[in-house]
């Protein structure tokens, strides 16, 4: 579809990758990965036609279509959630106006036997297949879909756009980028604003149902689970691995190890080449055998070995004072906009601890920090400790940034004292060395404004640190080091994030909010997943019943606290029978067994029902790519009946996805349920 062919950007004579070249083909699933400013997102606009190259060639597949989803983008805030989707079918609507026109065309004339009417009735007929295969008659259904699958509830689609965040517009924009099913798909840290759930479901959106996929993302299982191949971008040169990205570490580290090998074995031969040279060049009779050292020395094509970026993000927050022993202490704290957000919220956090806030987003995460700031009022107690310091690393922080101005000059506007001698050390240290202190905030990429902002965060010594998704548009190797930074950090930590990988050994609490309330969880993030029996946050809130608390398994009279103390095993003695506290336990006992017979018989059920939907997938996939294959020919091309075929299938394939999903999620709340 696309060839990229020696490609090359520079920037001030600078250059970001040198003769980069890489084949696009259909079904592709590519991971682009690099550290943050090796130029990912520089090559996913020279590939969307947004950027020249500095040389080279892209050739892009006549008729081809490509749908780009950047870190940031400026949205209209004129229409409601809904009418901003349906832009993504304008297409459909203009189609749907000429088949309205040609209807009525074909209505109104009376020259049945012409040419013209005969050409008008085949292009009309053309049309309507393209319409129905195109999904002109039930698009409003799949735009539904897309919209809850990318968090929106029904009671959303009627909100003008403006009453959402940006994270929740960039959701829109990325649902009309779905819907439109480009051949091409490039998307630019698309989980940034999503949360675990919604991550998932794109997942299985972009396997499934999705053409071509090159994708910049730093969140490991993300593109663990979408990609097959990875193409890196490190020290201005192109490595193409056609694997996924665990995979790909590996082998980037073997090949380095044998080029190192072979490199070592090749200075080895060199130099006892040399050696035999100097100790033989001036004895006639080992001129023969000098002269042949000689030409093998010149043939010898040096080994070269994969540069290593060893550049890296170092992070120290500088010794802070000692807090008292309680820095937060939330007693009945509550907080409702037009509903009820969360209430009865009674926490402490200790002094040196680091706790996560986890849930799916709209449970009050932020919320609740912003309370903690200040920012906004509530209801109840909220205490700050003694001598508490806060340093706030909020979500939309970077975007906050001034973008007139330099790097180097952001900073020391915050800067005070004897820290503005060391401006240019810091930035170094965060990888604005040299003249990238000069660059203006307004080029600088997703990743690179958050490294700002996260500068700006460590110029004053703080003992409570509060940070609301601090790893978004961070690479993975700055996360890494983030994440072992606040490990020695001597102060609180409170971190929002639905980062597993990222709180795995970080935290020791987790605090859980979903259903207006917030539990606590003693505990690294693992030990909450493994006693929720959860093996994601994304199943948050499963196991909750409609008021948002945990669904009660049911529980026979004998392990009643609260009644008498009574056997209730099938092995009961004839005395025990003999009470009505001893057949009641019985009984019990007996429907507690039918009900438990009656609950296997049932997940059975719905394990069928999901294989049998799943079967159903995969024989309707199968015969759309047939057609696909016949569409690609002359012949097929010009069979009305076949696109008439293509349609019906794609809706029996929608449908079946339905069912699928339907089944999977009442799969999954039969499993929950503990009897």
């Amino acid at each position: 579809m696309i060839s990229i062919d020696k490609l090359g950007v520079e920037f001030s004579a600078t250059p970001l990758f040198l003769d980069a070249s890489f084949v696009v083909n259909p079904k592709d699933r590519i991971a682009l990965v690099g550290k943050n400013g090796a130029g990912k997102s520089t090559m996913l606009k020279i590939i969307a036609g947004m950027q020249e190259p500095t040389y080279g060639q892209v050739a892009r597949q006549k008729d081809i279509t490509i749908g780009y989803l950047p870190q940031v983008m400026k949205l209209a805030d004129s229409r409601t959630v809904m009418e901003e989707a349906e832009t993504a079918f304008a297409h459909i609507s203009e189609m749907q106006e000429r088949l309205d026109w040609m209807n009525e065309e074909i209505a109104r004339r009376t020259d049945y036997e012409s040419e013209s009417y005969m050409a008008l009735i085949e292009k009309f007929t053309h049309e309507n297949d393209r319409f129905t295969m195109m999904g002109g008659t039930n698009y409003h259904a799949e735009l539904e879909r897309t919209l809850q699958g990318l968090g929106f509830q029904r009671a959303d689609f009627d909100r003008p756009t403006a009453e959402f965040s940006g994270g929740w517009r960039m959701r829109i924009e990325l649902a009309k980028l779905l819907l439109q099913k480009p051949d091409l798909l490039l998307l630019d840290e698309p989980t940034n604003h999503l949360d675990i759930g919604s991550i998932q479901w794109l997942e299985q959106f972009l396997a499934q149902r999705a053409n071509a996929v090159i994708l910049v993302s730093h969140d490991r299982a993300f593109i663990n689970n979408v990609t097959n191949r990875t193409i890196e971008i490190t020290c201005h040169r192109i490595n193409d691995y056609k694997v996924k990205y665990d995979e790909y570490v590996k082998l980037r580290d073997e090949r380095r190890e044998q080029q190192i090998r072979a490199y070592e074995n090749q200075q080895k031969e060199i130099a006892d080449i040399k050696q035999f040279i100097e100790t033989f060049r001036y004895k006639p009779t080992k001129s023969n055998q000098v002269q042949s050292r000689i030409k093998m020395l010149e043939k010898i094509v040096p080994i070269e070995i994969d540069e290593v970026d060893t550049s890296s993000l170092h992070l120290k927050f500088p010794p802070c004072l000692r807090s008292g022993d309680y820095p937060i202490i939330c007693e009945d704290v509550a907080k409702s906009y037009a509903k009820k957000v969360f209430s009865d919220v009674t926490l402490t956090i200790k002094r040196g601890e680091k706790v996560a806030f986890v849930g799916n987003n709209g449970e009050g995460k932020s919320t609740l920090v912003k309370c903690i700031m200040g920012q906004i009022p509530f209801e109840g107690n909220l205490k700050i400790g003694h001598n508490v310091q806060i340093g706030y690393f909020a979500q939309n922080q970077a975007q906050l940034l001034d973008e007139n101005v330099t790097v180097f000059d952001t900073i020391d506007r915050v800067a005070r004292g004897d820290i503005r001698l060391k401006i240019r050390d810091i930035l170094g240290a965060f990888m604005f060395g040299g003249e990238a202190s000069d660059k203006y905030v307004k080029v600088l990429s997703g990743g690179e404004r958050s490294r700002l902002a996260m500068i700006r965060l460590l110029l004053e010594p703080v003992n409570l640190l509060i940070l609301d998704e601090p790893t978004n548009h961070l690479d993975m190797q700055s996360k890494d080091v983030l994440k072992q930074a606040i490990k020695e950090f001597d102060g609180t930590a409170i971190i929002v994030s639905h980062d597993r990988d990222f709180l795995d050994g970080l935290v020791n609490k987790v605090y859980e909010f979903g259903g207006g309330k917030v539990r606590e969880h003693l505990g690294g993030i693992y030990d909450f997943l493994q006693k929720k029996q959860i093996e994601s946050l994304s199943q948050l809130g499963q196991n909750m019943n409609s008021a948002g608390s945990p669904s009660a398994a049911p529980t026979p009279k004998s392990q009643n606290p609260n009644s008498k103390s009574q056997p209730s095993t099938f092995s009961s003695t004839k005395s025990n029978l003999s009470t009505p506290e001893g057949l009641g336990n019985k009984v019990q006992s007996l429907l507690s067994y039918a009900e438990l017979k009656e609950r296997n018989k049932t997940i059975k059920k719905a394990e069928k029902a999901v294989e049998m939907a799943e079967q159903k997938i995969a024989q309707l996939e199968e015969q759309i790519a047939q057609i696909e294959t016949k569409l690609a020919t002359p012949e097929g091309a010009s069979d009305a009946s076949l696109f008439t075929k293509y349609g019906e299938l794609k809706n029996q394939l929608s449908l079946a996805e339905d069912e699928w999903t339907e089944a999977s999620v009442k799969l999954d709340e039969l499993s929950t349920i503990n009897y």
